[in-house]
């Protein structure tokens, strides 16, 4: 099973409380650097942001943490991808998705799928909102 793990620059816990949300899926796990054998890796005012978070998305896992300041960089080369099979829950996850963020390419029909889009949601996480074109 692939998974991802996607880096923040102090973001994390509110990132995966929105994927959370948006995405219907749940956090199952999420640690701090303060009490982990890490914190003294980043410094005081850092050790209440997350060294680990995990997100059950029936069946798919979303990984991140905030990376350590001087450690992040800008997100770049590829994009999380979600597979739907309904077009109007692929249209109302874009849309919550590409609030407050960058539409990359409008959620529209495409010769592949009656429903795609590309955005940077807020947090500057690239998506692909895919919809099955019906059998």
């Amino acid at each position: 099973m692939l998974s991802s793990h996607i880096h923040f620059n102090g973001q994390c816990e509110e990132a995966f409380k929105f994927y959370e949300e948006v995405l219907g899926g749940k956090i199952d796990y999420m640690a701090r650097y303060e009490g982990s054998p890490a914190a003294d890796q980043v410094p005081a005012e850092w050790r209440g942001k997350i060294l680990h978070a995990h997100l059950n998305l029936d069946g798919g896992t979303l990984m991140g943490a905030d990376v350590p300041p001087g450690r992040y960089s800008k997100p770049q080369g590829f994009n999380l991808t979600i597979s739907l099979k309904e077009i109007n829950e692929g249209k109302d996850i874009f849309e919550k998705l590409a609030a407050s963020g960058n539409v990359v390419m409008p959620f529209a029909p495409t010769f592949w799928s009656p429903g795609f889009g590309m955005c940077v949601d807020r947090f500057g996480i690239p998506w692909m909102v895919n919809c099955e074109r019906p059998q």
